[in-house]
């Protein structure tokens, strides 16, 4: 009879890195310890491990970046699973380039979060970018991930980057330029969390948009956008951007280590239609290197949503302020401060 494995937690609902269960079952293999992720109160998700290697608190989040068996490195940001190595190419191409191949010209990105340093990568690869402005407020988060992912390092060091530790909604506001595509690349709206306030019709309102050029798109991660999990918050971040923006897509894919459909929002003034020949070819002119997912086909049928989450869409009536927000299940470090 193997050892029982660890069960590792990494989650708001317990105390981070001081909680360890065993799992008393056979097994063949000795210390195995495993990720477990709290998706709701009834149903968890686990991830087999080969280390952990790193954790901790910082100022605004519980972090871990963990080596899984199945996913390769993942990040792992108030419990829930931000990045996994082999599959993070799906989230961040539909993220980056859904927006800059819709825009006629993008010159300049303005990143809120992205602290990994994928979402500056993919925004690196358009030719007629002159200049991407990176804003994480965790400082640890960036310097561990510029640390172990290797794959982010040209990115990091790249002459058009701007790297700024900053909350993105103070830095917007200080700033006097305006940006071509402004990414929402945060942390889903957490109970106790650092992000919420940047999911608000009035941050929208007030400090986004007036950053944007004429012709400017914003896009968003939305969350979960499956089946049984898309009104957490996709449904009513959608609503939220529609109340700001004339004219808001949403479009939704699998994502494996996300163990789910997840869903993203783009909005600007002008119209965003664009046919899949015409991304096809703007994808090769425009984009050095090749993309693993994304074309002008995946992207035309990405927007379609089923019958039940385009009812939940065309009937949410939801608007995210600072005093009625919608969380996804979990917990930032706050609610023990």
């Amino acid at each position: 009879m193997g050892e029982a494995p660890e069960i590792f937690f990494v989650n708001g609902f317990s105390k981070f890195g001081h909680e360890t269960h065993q799992n008393h079952c056979n097994d063949q293999n000795n210390n195995l310890s495993w990720f477990e992720e709290i998706i709701d109160d009834d149903l968890k998700w686990s991830y087999k491990l080969n280390s952990v290697l790193h954790k901790g608190i910082s100022e605004y989040q519980e972090i871990a970046l963990l080596d899984t068996k199945r996913f390769g490195k993942a990040l792992v940001i108030d419990g829930k699973m931000q990045s996994a190595e082999t599959d993070e190419f799906i989230y961040h191409e539909c993220l980056i380039h859904p927006p800059l191949l819709c825009h006629t010209n993008p010159k300049t990105v303005f990143i809120m979060g992205g602290g990994e340093g994928s979402t500056a990568r993919e925004a690196l690869k358009h030719k007629s970018i002159d200049r991407v402005v990176m804003c994480d407020i965790d400082q640890e988060v960036v310097n561990f991930c510029r640390k172990y992912l290797i794959v982010n390092r040209e990115a990091f060091s790249h002459k058009k980057l701007e790297l700024v530790i900053n909350d993105a909604k103070a830095e917007l506001e200080k700033r006097k330029e305006k940006f071509d595509i402004i990414v929402g690349d945060l942390a889903d709206p957490l109970e106790d969390g650092p992000c919420y306030q940047l999911y608000t019709k009035s941050f929208y309102e007030k400090i986004l948009k007036p950053k944007l050029n004429d012709n400017g798109i914003f896009v968003t991660q939305a969350g979960p956008a499956g089946i049984f999990t898309h009104k957490e918050v996709f449904t009513s971040i959608y609503n939220t951007v529609k109340q700001v923006f004339k004219y808001v897509m949403v479009y939704s894919t699998h994502v494996p280590s996300f163990a789910d459909t997840w869903g993203w929002v783009m909005a600007s003034d002008r119209p965003l239609s664009i046919g899949p020949e015409e991304m096809d070819q703007r994808i090769g002119a425009r984009i050095d290197g090749e993309l693993l997912y994304l074309n002008g086909a995946w992207f035309q049928s990405s927007s379609i949503m089923n019958k039940t989450v385009s009812l939940s869409l065309k009937n949410e009536t939801h608007v995210y302020t600072e005093e009625n927000a919608r969380f996804i299940p979990g917990h930032g470090v706050a609610h023990r401060l």
